[in-house]
């Protein structure tokens, strides 16, 4: 179909690494299982009980605190910016710049797949602007729009 952007992916996590600068313990994307180039991402994150943040968010109820998946959501449209712009093994990081209207619907406990999805609201050279949503099996953990700026990394 003439028009129809092609899916790419999916991406191990040697791939997702070369994308982003993340390393453990604050590399939330796991895999990626599709993306479209200048449009969108679906991505994985595995939410394990291993994870340190489990030990005390919170004893005896173990969950994933909001403001690591929002920052899942970003790590995937990070990829999403970078593969889009031709910039990945350059170096470039993406920072936030503003979060908007996060809603977090469904705790996300141990054992899950996180499934991330993001998608350009608007895209330029330097500030891009995304949706994204948070699912566990289908269903809504949480969502947001933010914008993000990408920059130089710092000189050494």
């Amino acid at each position: 179909m003439e028009g129809e952007a092609t899916s790419i992916g999916p991406f191990d996590i040697t791939r997702v690494m070369a994308a982003i600068p993340h390393r453990y313990p604050m590399l939330l994307v796991d895999r990626v299982a599709e993306l479209i180039p200048d449009r969108s991402i679906k991505a994985i994150k595995a939410v394990t009980i291993n994870e340190g943040f489990f030990q005390g968010h919170f004893p005896g109820r173990p969950i994933m605190p909001g403001v690591l998946i929002v920052e899942a959501l970003a790590q995937a449209a990070g990829i999403l910016a970078v593969e889009s712009l031709g910039l990945a093994g350059s170096g470039k990081l993406v920072y936030f710049m503003s979060i908007d209207g996060v809603k977090f619907r469904k705790p996300v406990e141990p054992g899950v797949l996180l499934t991330l999805e993001a998608e350009f609201l608007q895209k330029r050279a330097r500030v891009c602007k995304f949706a994204g949503k948070a699912r566990i099996d289908g269903e809504l953990a949480a969502e947001c729009e933010f914008t993000a700026m990408i920059a130089d990394p710092p000189k050494a």
